[in-house]
């Protein structure tokens, strides 16, 4: 068994652990600052818990020393500290990240490391990432590849149509911080909630618009070798508008606590969501012009005999199946490794990855 330490005991952390121990293959320590929430992490005899702060880089160090790997399911503002005490113990490290300067630091100190930085292991960045380059590679040339990702509730009642699945933080960030998007071959940076569109699928109406850190590295490996390079993120329709009005017209971009403090307040949490994957990729095959498509749906369903939400099952299943591909030899354990590097077909067949199977779904693919 390979000991892993999980920082982080919200929603997504627990849900890392349950898995894990659940497999039979980890011993899994969970660390927090929070009692209260180091508590509420289901019993299990190959999980045990530990209070610390991740600020203490000397309580951080004796914590992962031994370790296998750590894996973040912290808020991304704490993604740089979680890094550096990885390097300092000589331990693998994954991360959820969607942060992309926290994503540079990272692949900063990837640089000496002896072991293997693997960051933005969840969705979007993540699995949406191995999902696009699967398909880019099916091309002889590529024109565009457009990539949405969203997790809505399946029953929305709120004048945003939406309910909190994942951490807030991240939400806002995303929310604020500025896209990478290659446009006309260029590398450029474009601002968040904008080139809002509206599309259909299974008979149900979508927006979605410009969010940060979806990308995750992709530009970079994509560079120079596609015309248009775009993320956005799914919602339901009248979405954007009011977080426009929140953002920008009161001013809540610049008191992201104040923000925090209303969503966590007035908008319910939900397991009953759904996550919706859908990416085009267009460029030529043997001199035509050819268009291919992923599209999913993956909903909320039993874990190890207990109901989790769809964006738990997704963000959790991906980076446990990253870890058990990184512990099985399936990846390079040396250095900054990109979400592209990975396999789709190796990732679904993976016990965490076989999450995201489609048959299992009621999903199509076109």
């Amino acid at each position: 068994m390979k000991d892993i330490v999980v920082i982080g005991a919200g929603k997504i952390g627990s849900t890392i652990a349950r898995m894990l121990a659940h497999s039979g293959d980890y011993r899994v320590t969970v660390a927090d600052r929070s009692e209260e929430q180091l508590a509420a992490i289901e019993q299990h005899e190959a999980v045990s818990t530990a209070v610390v702060d991740i600020a203490d880089a000397a309580a951080m160090k004796a914590l992962l020393t031994g370790k296998f790997a750590v894996l973040s399911a912290a808020p991304y503002h704490l993604t740089v500290a979680i890094a550096e005490a990885a390097a300092a113990a000589g331990v693998h490290y994954l991360d959820l990240t969607e942060d992309v300067e926290s994503t540079r630091q990272v692949k900063r100190i990837a640089e000496n490391a002896k072991t293997a930085f693997i960051p933005q292991c969840g969705l979007a960045p993540g699995f949406i990432s191995i999902v696009a380059n699967d398909l880019a590679s099916r091309f002889d040339t590529l024109d565009s590849v457009r990539m949405r990702v969203g997790a809505l509730p399946q029953y929305p009642s709120n004048a945003l149509n939406y309910n909190l699945t994942w951490s807030t933080d991240g939400v806002i960030n995303e929310y604020i911080e500025p896209c990478e998007a290659i446009v006309e071959g260029a590398l450029i940076e474009v601002p968040a909630l904008e080139e809002r569109e509206e599309f259909s699928l299974d008979g149900v109406t979508y927006e979605a618009f410009n969010t940060s850190g979806g990308l995750g590295t992709l530009c970079e490996t994509l560079k120079g070798k596609v015309r248009t390079l775009n993320y956005r993120t799914i919602r339901y329709p009248g979405h954007a508008a009011i977080m426009k009005a929140l953002l920008n017209d009161l001013g809540l971009r610049h008191r992201r606590e104040v923000l925090k403090d209303i969503f966590e307040n007035a908008l319910p949490t939900t397991t009953q969501d759904v996550v919706i994957i859908f990416v085009t990729v267009s460029g030529r095959k043997g001199g035509r012009l050819i268009q291919e498509t992923y599209a999913n749906k993956v909903y909320s369903a039993p874990v190890a005999g207990a109901l989790h939400s769809a964006i738990q099952i997704t963000t959790a299943g991906s980076i446990c199946a990253v870890l058990d591909m990184l512990a099985d030899g399936s990846l390079r354990a040396e250095g900054f490794v990109r979400q592209e590097e990975i396999a789709l077909d190796a990732f679904l067949a993976n016990r965490f990855g076989h999450y995201y199977a489609q048959e299992n779904r009621g999903a199509h693919a076109a």
